[in-house]
């Protein structure tokens, strides 16, 4: 179960513990245990993620995930696979005692988890009730409630979680990267939209899974624009057509996006958002932390998948 589910991915999250933890480090030895250790929070972040999108998986009806079937898709797994996605978030506490508990930081590295945990937890349930609970009306998809579902659901664990998890590694307190902590929640953000761009103008073959955020009635930045800038008549056409899983009707829903020229609204998006991150960044005064936020904005800037 593990093996099918933790590794797999692209392995940013994980992959940037270590990285932060290495440019804090920038002009000091690290020695072999250390460098353990950031690799070990590493892995927590991956198995966090592991843990959400076994759960995420269901919750959405998804079919697959990093080319390979959904777990829960398997008929050897079927809805077991709810137990083993609650299982896999109670390793990460596991792992964290075994290797941290002799640690000064280990109550501070418990709390960020356990609140990070809890914020993932309460964004995937905003995304449910807009989703899935009451009258289905489009009118509810608008970027306040959009923008709440994406800080809590992904920001947080994605791109917080990585750089506080080697802040405490470096014996830093989080109190006082307040700001660095605002500046990765908006990276965050531009993340899951560029995720929804994705999800229904990717390439399958690209981003190794089949997107279903318009047959699942996703609270999606696409839709929400759409909803700001349709005609009655592509109001209608949307209302009769979105959260279906008929492919006439998600044929539908894409023809009215494209006359709305969504691709193009986010490429302005995406120009805008990367200038105003770049000249946050710059404005940072702290070498480290400047370097840490430009190695992330260059891994998600134009990204593919």
């Amino acid at each position: 179960m593990m093996d099918y589910n933790v590794p797999g991915g692209k392995l940013n999250r994980g992959l940037s513990v270590v990285d932060s933890y290495m440019l804090l480090r920038q002009g000091t030895e690290v020695d072999d245990e250390d460098f353990y250790l950031a690799c070990v929070l590493g892995w927590c972040v991956e198995w966090l993620q592991a843990s959400a999108l076994v759960l995420d998986d269901i919750t959405d009806n998804a079919y697959t995930r990093r080319d390979n079937l959904c777990w829960y898709k398997l008929p050897t797994v079927g809805m077991s696979a709810i137990n083993d996605g609650v299982l896999l978030k109670c390793h990460v506490q596991a792992i964290i005692k075994r290797y941290f508990k002799e640690k000064f930081y280990f109550l501070d590295l418990m709390e960020l988890w356990n609140e990070i945990g809890l914020q993932t937890a309460m964004g995937q349930m905003l995304d449910l009730i807009t989703t899935h609970t009451g009258a289905k009306d489009l009118a509810r998809y608008r970027i306040q409630g959009y923008r709440r579902i994406v800080k809590y659901k992904t920001s947080y664990y994605s791109f917080y979680l990585p750089v506080a998890c080697a802040l405490l590694l470096n014996g830093a307190r989080l109190s006082d990267y307040v700001e660095l902590k605002n500046v990765l929640i908006e990276m965050g953000v531009y993340f899951q939209i560029q995720d929804d761009y994705l999800d229904c103008f990717g390439d399958p073959e690209v981003i190794g899974k089949v997107g279903t955020d318009i047959e699942d009635y996703k609270c999606s930045w696409l839709i929400v624009q759409a909803m700001e800038l349709a005609n009655e008549n592509e109001m209608k056409i949307l209302y009769e057509n979105y959260g279906k899983s008929d492919p006439k009707c998600v044929a539908e829903v894409k023809s009215v996006y494209r006359e709305l020229d969504l691709q193009d609204i986010f490429l302005e998006y995406e120009s805008r958002v990367y200038k105003h991150l770049v000249s946050t960044i710059d404005a940072e005064t702290d070498r480290a932390i400047r370097d840490i936020l430009k190695s992330f904005l260059k891994k998600i800037y134009r990204r593919k998948k």
